[in-house]
């Protein structure tokens, strides 16, 4: 039996900031329309698919894998746009990236208030 996540639906504002936020932010290509979304893909076919609401916004997290390599750009991103960010979800170890599982990882804020994680190994992994 094969089990994969194919979509989420990532309720913001303005569609086109927020994913755009994203898809910048982790060098992906610019998001793309399908239906009333903007979608954002991942590079294992997983996509994020951002849709428009007036009403209250709960924050989600989201945690993104990427390659070792891809820290430093994507990092060097997230404090170019002067972004908050924790080494933890709880948020109390401000302006530090964390190394579990002999990684790298941090957490930082979309335009909506979800908090995004990018890490490089998966936990669990060291």
């Amino acid at each position: 039996m094969a089990v994969r996540l194919n979509h989420t639906i990532v309720w913001c504002r303005d569609k086109k900031v927020s994913a755009g936020f994203l898809a910048d932010t982790l060098g992906l290509p610019a998001p793309q329309p399908f239906g009333p979304f903007l979608t954002v893909e991942t590079s294992n076919g997983v996509s994020l698919d951002y849709h428009e609401t007036e009403g209250e916004i709960a924050g989600q997290h989201y945690a993104i894998l990427i390659d070792e390599p891809d820290f430093d750009p994507i990092f060097g991103r997230i404090s170019e746009r002067g972004l908050d960010y924790w080494a933890d979800p709880g948020q109390s170890r401000p302006g530090e990236i964390n190394h579990n599982d002999g990684g790298r990882g941090v957490y930082f804020p979309d335009p909506d208030g979800h908090l995004l994680e990018i890490i490089t190994r998966p936990y669990g992994s060291g």
